[in-house]
């Protein structure tokens, strides 16, 4: 649908041009011009001729054009509350997505997104603070494997590429317009990286109906896996060492004739922070429980670990998030989450306690319009708590 919307467009502008250019009796090539001046063509026919080029061309644009498809999702929001013991009142631009793939064969294509955010830098001289700024997110070639036993529809990601998890837990809870998922809230990781992924789904898929009334993201009938190795900064920061990250998560699904919505998954992460002297231990084990259906999305979480991706520390952190969606229709849902973070587990009274609640309007399959109340009690005596009720649009395609 994406692919026939853009390549309606293209033909209709060059009709539009070609039509144009008729009704004026204007030709646009030179060659065609001076054979109508010599009298060797008369005006009609050198127009035709014309008119047949740019059939030819337009056939042509819509060949080169086979194999593409073209997606756009942003976040626009208006936002009312407390941060740092300051009050804010704002709209805001809180991300865009541009999406082009292209399909080259049966078993490789590419895909570059676009990332769209707002600029947030109050630095002495720096006058981008504000402005809304586009960078490049993902970035690789996909080659898809012929799936051999019980691996189904295996294929790896080369380049700036997905890493295991958020990719993952995004389809799980669909209300990423909100805000960033648990630990990438809280700094442990973002969701690319330059290097590979390898992905795969177990033992066939879930049928048509699991997939149209519950989901049909990583749709295993088994469970599904994705592992790969990454620089280990991220899509938004350089390399600063040598060091190599291996990142990986396991989902079973264990009763998909019983319970077909219930997986389990663990991820882990073993490497080094993105520091370029003396990097710090940068470890993550999370354990995952989630269910879904038509009207219930369910999930649970765990995390022990230790340091984050930029290297910034080295101590020892854990937490928990749970997060419920009720469906009670298909127009509307309700949302909570709540999630617990201790960033240093050898010190006392430093733990942060987020708590979310929502409801969403959803205009179709993708877009929807989300209100929402999210506070983080700081249990540092210090630090005052952040309060903040937005409405959020989410446009996408």
């Amino acid at each position: 649908m994406k692919r026939m919307l853009a390549v309606l467009f293209l033909c209709t502008c060059s009709l539009f041009w070609s039509a144009g250019a008729a009704i004026a009796g204007d030709l646009t090539n030179p060659i065609l011009k001076k054979l109508v001046e010599k009298g060797l063509l008369t005006q009609e026919e050198a127009i035709s001729v014309d008119q047949e080029k740019e059939s030819k061309d337009i056939a042509k644009i819509i060949k080169n054009l086979q194999g593409f498809t073209f997606g756009l999702e942003w976040y626009l929001s208006y936002q009312n509350g407390e941060s740092n013991d300051k009050s804010f009142n704002k709209f805001d631009v809180k991300r865009g997505y541009l999406t082009v793939k292209k399909e080259f064969f049966p078993w490789f294509s590419g895909r570059m997104t676009l990332d769209v955010t707002t600029v947030k830098d109050t630095s002495p001289g720096n006058n981008l603070d504000g402005s809304v700024d586009m960078r490049v997110k993902y970035l690789y070639g996909q080659f898809n494997i012929p799936g051999a036993g019980f691996f189904t529809k295996p294929f790896v990601e080369v380049g700036l590429a997905h890493t295991p998890w958020l990719d993952y837990e995004e389809h799980v809870n669909l209300y990423r317009c909100q805000d960033t998922m648990f630990l990438e809230r809280n700094g442990i990781f973002n969701s690319a990286d330059f290097g590979f992924t390898f992905v795969s789904l177990f033992g066939g898929t879930m049928d048509k109906g699991y997939q149209e009334k519950a989901s049909n993201a990583y749709p295993g009938r088994y469970g599904s896996m994705a592992v790969g190795v990454y620089n280990g900064g991220g899509y938004h920061a350089s390399e600063n060492n040598s060091n190599k990250v291996l990142e990986g998560r396991l989902t079973v699904r264990p009763l998909p004739d019983i319970i077909p919505g219930l997986q389990l998954s663990y991820m882990g992460i073993s490497g080094e922070g993105n520091q370029a002297t003396n990097p710090p231990d940068w470890k993550v084990n999370l354990g995952f429980v989630q269910f879904e259906n038509e009207l219930l999305t369910l999930t649970g979480q765990y995390y022990s670990g230790k340091g984050n991706q930029a290297g910034t520390d080295e101590k020892d952190k854990d937490g928990y998030s749970v997060f419920a969606e009720l469906k009670p229709n298909p127009k509307f849902s309700i949302i909570a989450r709540y999630d617990r973070f201790d960033p240093d587990t050898d010190t006392t009274d430093n733990e942060n306690k987020r708590c979310i609640v929502g409801v969403a309007y959803h205009l179709d399959k993708h877009n929807m319009i989300l209100l929402d109340y999210d506070h983080v009690d700081y249990e540092q005596s210090n630090k005052p708590d952040d309060k903040r009720i937005q409405l959020t649009l989410q446009v996408a395609l």
